[in-house]
């Protein structure tokens, strides 16, 4: 009998370990990284670069291609402007001729820090989240980097065709960028996909999940930014939400799990999973927080303009860290 309660005390501790176990390497709970390198983002300027995206540039898609051009054109502009190396690359599609938009700061070589996001919009809609936010968050970006310039090689990206008919094809701007690095033999450390970050709520219940049981273990307050990443981005996203705790107040969540999960694959990191670089996804987390998701009110002033700030202090952060 007590040899029985012996292996069964044994049974129960080991489960114990292995859940606390599977719980650190899916949560990631990190002591916040200690910065000097916080800096004030202009949250005004965030937003008036959502405005210009989301109203003068509405809709930016395959279908109003004058459109998705003079968006490219304005990001451009705004790297130049920035004092990046900037260059365009050719993205070719059954609809035409599009480009991404990069930037370039630090050496020209070595392993390389991709930051991106996508400029185009789904339909007809605004996309003042998805995903004039992502790209405002680059060009505050450019401005950073132009002021502190990184020790290790970084590319902003602003990428076109992510969305429909598009998405998850070799067409995607992000496909052809990440096809191209492979091609070269560049080396990269991480890609970070920004996507919609900048919808934020304080109100219970707000935040929902692709599985019930995430619920138990995150938030259901909408008001913090998600890093997500496959088991295998286990260190990247260690540093990133290091990085990013430590450089704001807002709340930093992070999942490392299997891309299985509904919503895990939806952006343009799952282009560099496809050519075997490591990449992660900064998110507001979407259609889980965001009832704007691909609709008409998906609008510049439904926007939190000062937490979008904490999220591009926090890449910043991560950015110009030496690699560790």
């Amino acid at each position: 009998m007590i040899a029985r309660r012996l292996v069964w005390s044994s049974s129960l501790l080991l489960a114990g370990v292995i859940l606390l176990a599977c719980f650190a390497v899916v949560v990631q709970p990190v002591k916040p990284m200690e910065s000097s390198y916080v800096l004030p983002v202009d949250a005004d300027r965030l937003k008036q670069h959502v405005i210009k995206l989301s109203q003068e540039f509405h809709p930016r898609n395959v279908a109003h291609a004058r459109n998705l051009d003079a968006a490219a054109a304005y990001i451009r502009g705004e790297f130049v402007q920035a004092g990046a190396r900037v260059s365009e690359q050719a993205v070719t599609a059954p609809a035409g001729r599009f480009r991404n938009v990069i930037a370039a700061y630090g050496p020209s070589d070595g392993p390389l820090l991709v930051i991106g996001a996508h400029y185009d919009t789904d339909g007809d809609t605004p996309g003042a989240d998805d995903n004039a936010s992502g790209v405002a968050g680059l060009l505050e970006l450019a401005r950073l980097l132009q002021k502190h310039p990184p020790t290790r090689a970084v590319e902003l990206v602003a990428y076109s065709l992510e969305e429909m008919p598009y998405f998850k094809t070799e067409h995607m701007g992000s496909a052809h960028h990440a096809r191209a690095l492979r091609a070269s033999g560049r080396a990269v450390e991480v890609m970070i996909s920004l996507e919609m970050i900048g919808y934020f709520s304080d109100e219970p219940s707000s935040q929902t999940y692709p599985l019930p049981g995430l619920s138990l273990v995150y938030p259901s307050h909408g008001n913090f930014i998600a890093i997500v990443g496959r088991t295998n981005e286990w260190r990247e996203t260690r540093r990133l939400k290091a990085a990013m705790r430590g450089a704001s107040p807002l709340p930093v969540h992070s999942i490392n799990t299997l891309v299985a999960i509904p919503g895990f694959d939806l952006s343009d990191h799952q282009s560099f999973w496809n050519e075997g670089f490591p990449a992660v996804m900064v998110t507001d987390t979407a259609f889980f927080r965001n009832p704007h998701y691909h609709a008409r009110t998906d609008t510049f002033d439904t926007l939190d303009y000062v937490r979008l700030g904490n999220v591009v202090q926090g890449v910043f952060t991560f950015a110009v860290i030496e690699t560790r």
